[in-house]
């Protein structure tokens, strides 16, 4: 207990005047319209101390946002993305008569401009129908051409004008992608084989 000391404060300030003196002198200094309406505009407008006027910032996420997906793909999405597409064989090909456009696309894993694009640009090999309404209906043979193109365009990186020239000049272009599909088809199948060894 002896630690303990005692600390006394001196203030020198005026002696605080009661509440019926502040009164008086309210009442007795002269006050005018123009005071009041300065005084109730400086509450009213004034901002809070430290803050500011405007829009609320937003709150940061706790995660940060994935990078924006605008415009092309990187040229290594478009390389994974080429090789998966998911045409089906033949014989389930041929079971419809007419694909619609989004049947098509969602076959190439593409948007559906990117196949209306395709179908402008090689109309010359392309024989797609439209209804009255203007869908586009691709036959069974359209998707093997279109599975061609697709070929050409993203995986051997041929230009639109440069698929064109080599389907123009190459005749049996169609029996040599499907050859090399049968390679590849066959390629895999070794390759799962060699996974299971």
């Amino acid at each position: 207990m002896a630690d303990l000391k005692q600390i006394a404060f001196e203030f020198d300030a005026a002696p605080v005047a009661t509440v019926a003196e502040e009164q008086a002198a309210y009442i007795a200094a002269p006050v005018t319209i123009v005071d009041l309406v300065a005084e109730a505009a400086a509450i009213s407008i004034a901002p809070p101390a430290g803050k500011k006027r405007g829009r609320k910032p937003k709150p940061k996420p706790l995660v940060p946002p994935p990078p924006a997906k605008r415009g092309r793909i990187s040229f290594k999405e478009a390389d994974l993305i080429a090789d998966i597409i998911d045409v089906p064989d033949d014989e389930t090909l041929q079971q419809k008569q007419y694909y619609s456009i989004g049947q098509v696309a969602e076959m190439f894993r593409a948007n559906i401009s990117l196949i209306r694009m395709w179908s402008n640009s090689f109309t010359g090999f392309l024989q797609t129908r439209t209804n009255k309404k203007g869908d586009r209906y691709y036959r069974p043979e359209d998707v093997k051409t279109l599975q061609l193109i697709h070929h050409l365009l993203r995986q051997r990186k041929f230009t639109v004008q440069g698929a064109k020239d080599y389907i123009k000049k190459n005749k049996q272009v169609q029996e040599r992608f499907a050859l090399i599909q049968s390679l590849e088809k066959i390629k895999g199948f070794l390759l799962e084989i060699k996974a299971s060894l």
